[in-house]
C-alpha cells in the first residue's frame, strides 16, 4: 500500500466509535487520533478493559501498550527488563537511518552520555539563564499586536523556544530558525506538509549533521565553555562519538528542548482560555504559576510516549510479554489514569501533588531539562500577566499529526491589554 494510501486508511479509522471495534483491532497509535483531539476516549476504554493491550497488528508492527500510571512507572523504571535500546519511539525502526542517542541506550552508556551534557541544566546554569529568558520573553511580548489576530505559535512558542535552543547550544543567533526546522523534519511523519518522504528528512538531517560538525571542530579547539557543543566535544565519553551518533544526540537535544516546551507554551493558553475559572484563581493569586505550570504539562503531555524492549519474558498487569516484544508506554493516558487521580482530565491549576506526573518520565531517563523547560514556561506567564488582561484564543487550535509529539502548528490568539 502507498503512504498516501495509508495516510488514507488511518484518517478514515479515526473516524470510528472506539467502543465499537474489538479490542485486538485498536490501533492506539493512528496519528489522526492525536491531530483530531479524540485520543483520549480511546484511551479511556484501554485503561477499563485492556490497560496492558496487544495490538496484533498496524503499520509499526506489533506493540503492547502500557495506558495505566502504576504500570507505566513500573516500566519505566525496570531498566534491566526494559530496554530503550534501539530507539524510543513506536515507528523507529534504525534499519535505513541509524541515529544512536542517550535516552535511546541502557547502561552503562547511556549514564556516560548524559552526564556529559546534563550541567547546561543544572541549578547554576538556570540562574545564569533565568535574566536571558526575562529579556527575550519581554522582547517577543511586547513586539506582540495587541488587539490584532495572531499565531500563537509561530509568535511566541517557536520564537521563544528557538531563542533558548540557540543559546543552549551557542549556535548563531540570526540563523536560529534552522534549528526550529530540523526539529520538524526529525519528527515529522512524511506526506504530511513537512516532508515528503525519509530520504527527504535524511538529506536535512545530513545538512544539519554538517553544519554541527563545523561547530564542533571551531569549539574543541578551544577551551571548554558552557553550551552543548564545547561539553560533548570536550568529555571524554562523548568526544569520540562516530559521526551518526553524535547527529543522534543532536536531534534528540534538539527536539528535547523545542518540541516539548513549545507545545506547552501553547496547551497553557489554550487550557487558561478553555477554563476562565482556573484563570481567574491565577489572576487572584499569582503564586500559583508554578503549580499551573506543571498541570500544564501534566494535562498536555507534550511526549505522547516512550518505547521500550521486553529483554525476557515478564508479566505485566496479567499479560505475559515476551522477550523482543515492543512496549509503549503512553505518558498521555497515564496522565488521565483516574486510579491515580481525582477528575484528571479537569484542568486545576492547584492541584494537590501534581508534580507526580508522567510527562518527564522516570528513572535514569528522566527529562533533563525539566526544570529549564518549568523556567521558561513560568517566566512567559509572569510577564503575560504583567502586561494583558488575558489571552483569547479565536477558534479551534492546529495539532500536529502525531502519536509521539502532542502538539500544536497553529493557534489564532487576541491579547487584551490591562487597563490598570
Amino acid at each position: 500500500m502507498e503512504l498516501s494510501d495509508l495516510l488514507t486508511d488511518a484518517a478514515n479509522r479515526a473516524d470510528q466509535d472506539p467502543y465499537a471495534i474489538p479490542l485486538d483491532k485498536i490501533n492506539i497509535a493512528n496519528p489522526f487520533l492525536f491531530q483530531r483531539d479524540i485520543h483520549h476516549q480511546w484511551f479511556k476504554r484501554l485503561r477499563d478493559e485492556a490497560p496492558v493491550h496487544y495490538c496484533p497488528e498496524s503499520f509499526f508492527g506489533p506493540y503492547w501498550s502500557i495506558t495505566r500510571y502504576e504500570e507505566i512507572v513500573k516500566v519505566d523504571t525496570s531498566h534491566e527488563l526494559f530496554s530503550s535500546e534501539p530507539a524510543i519511539t513506536i515507528g523507529d525502526t534504525q534499519d535505513n537511518f541509524p541515529l544512536p542517542m542517550f535516552i535511546a541506550m541502557d547502561r552503562p552508556k547511556h549514564d556516560e552520555q548524559r552526564r556529559a551534557v546534563s550541567p547546561v541544566t543544572g541549578a547554576d546554569n538556570l540562574r545564569h539563564f533565568e535574566p536571558i529568558i526575562r529579556e527575550r520573553t519581554i522582547d517577543v511580548l511586547e513586539q506582540l499586536p495587541v488587539g490584532e489576530t495572531f499565531d500563537w505559535v509561530e509568535k511566541v512558542s517557536v520564537e521563544l523556544t528557538t531563542r533558548m535552543l540557540a543559546t543552549l547550544f551557542d549556535f548563531p543567533f540570526e540563523e536560529r530558525g534552522k534549528l526550529t526546522r530540523w526539529s520538524d523534519v526529525a519528527t515529522a511523519i512524511p506526506g504530511l506538509g513537512v516532508i515528503d518522504s525519509d530520504e527527504a528528512r535524511e538529506e536535512e538531517l545530513m545538512e544539519c549533521l554538517a553544519y554541527f560538525t563545523d561547530l564542533w571542530n571551531a569549539r574543541v579547539k578551544l577551551p571548554m565553555k558552557n553550551d552543548l557543543i564545547s561539553m560533548l566535544a570536550h568529555n571524554e565519553a562523548t568526544r569520540n562519538m562516530p559521526p551518526m551518533e553524535y547527529l543522534g544526540n543532536l536531534v534528540l537535544l534538539i527536539v528535547g528542548g523545542n518540541d516539548t516546551t513549545r507545545s506547552t507554551m501553547t496547551a497553557s493558553a489554550l487550557a487558561l482560555h478553555q477554563n476562565p475559572d482556573q484563570f481567574s484563581k491565577l489572576v487572584a493569586n499569582p503564586d500559583l504559576i508554578d503549580s499551573m505550570v506543571a498541570e500544564t504539562i501534566r494535562w498536555q503531555t507534550p511526549l505522547a510516549h516512550m518505547r521500550r524492549i521486553c529483554t525476557q519474558d515478564t508479566e505485566l498487569g496479567g499479560q505475559l510479554i515476551k522477550a523482543g516484544d515492543k512496549v509503549i508506554m503512553w505518558y498521555v493516558s497515564g496522565n488521565r489514569d483516574e486510579r491515580f487521580m481525582d477528575n484528571p482530565d479537569a484542568f486545576i491549576i492547584d492541584r494537590p501533588d501534581i508534580r507526580k506526573h508522567l510527562s518527564f518520565g522516570f528513572g535514569i531517563h528522566r527529562c533533563m531539562g525539566n526544570r529549564l523547560a518549568e523556567l521558561q514556561l513560568r517566566i512567559l506567564w509572569e510577564e503575560i500577566m504583567a502586561r494583558f488582561e488575558r489571552v483569547e484564543v479565536m477558534g479551534e487550535p492546529e495539532r500536529t499529526v502525531s502519536s509521539f509529539v502532542h502538539g500544536f502548528t497553529a493557534m489564532s490568539v487576541k491579547l487584551h491589554p490591562r487597563t490598570h
